[in-house]
């Protein structure tokens, strides 16, 4: 198997043997690295023998390019509560900013990152996939919303795009990107709910009608 581009493994949801394996696998990876996990333990922790392990995966970096496949999948999960409601522009984009920085702020996002991180020069094409889905995603929801509000009048903007990223990135920067670099143990001194309330109002300040 190409170790730098080892593909995303299609989900098998029917197969519990599978999913206990990604379970403990996903554990091992966050708390060791790619490097440091080893198939051995995370065949025992799953309860199921090494033969069985190789059977369903060719190697490590098959399991985990499958890992990370998984995680996307708890990704599209979450990401399917931040969805742009209908009403006034301060509404749309509080709900919005509200359970995104909720979605940013979980510490089980961060640990994926960090290791999706850690080992990109290994899986670059893996790596990528992970990050733009993500990204795409949340920005064509915030984007789409941006786009009726200019046309509904509510809103002054000439670049959704650029406006979208301006206001992400005023919730990314306190609830995912400084306990990323810092540690989980150092968290922002204003609640989740306040993080996006503040943006909110920052960006209707300069965009708003």
């Amino acid at each position: 198997m190409n170790f730098m581009q080892a593909p995303a493994v299609q989900p098998s949801p029917s197969d519990p043997k599978r999913e206990t394996i990604l379970r403990h696998a996903r554990r091992a990876f966050t708390a060791d690295g790619y490097a440091g996990a080893r198939i051995e333990p995370i065949a025992r922790d799953a309860g199921v023998s090494t033969a069985t392990l190789y059977a369903l995966f060719d190697g490590k970096a098959e399991l985990f390019a499958a890992v990370i496949e998984d995680a996307a999948l708890d990704f599209d999960r979450l990401m399917r509560r931040v969805r742009a409601v209908d009403g006034p522009a301060r509404e749309r984009l509080t709900h919005f900013s509200v359970t995104y920085a909720g979605f940013m702020a979980d510490p089980f996002i961060r640990s994926v990152f960090r290791l999706v991180m850690a080992e990109r020069p290994r899986f670059r094409d893996v790596a990528m996939t992970f990050f733009d889905r993500g990204k795409a995603d949340f920005g064509k929801v915030l984007i789409d919303a941006l786009r009726e509000l200019v046309e509904r009048g509510e809103l002054r903007i000439e670049r959704t795009s650029w406006a979208a990223g301006q206001l992400m990135g005023m919730i990314e920067h306190p609830v995912f990107f400084m306990p990323l670099v810092t540690g989980d143990e150092v968290m922002p001194v204003r609640a989740v709910d306040q993080i996006a309330a503040d943006a909110v109002e920052t960006f209707l300040a300069r965009y708003g009608v």
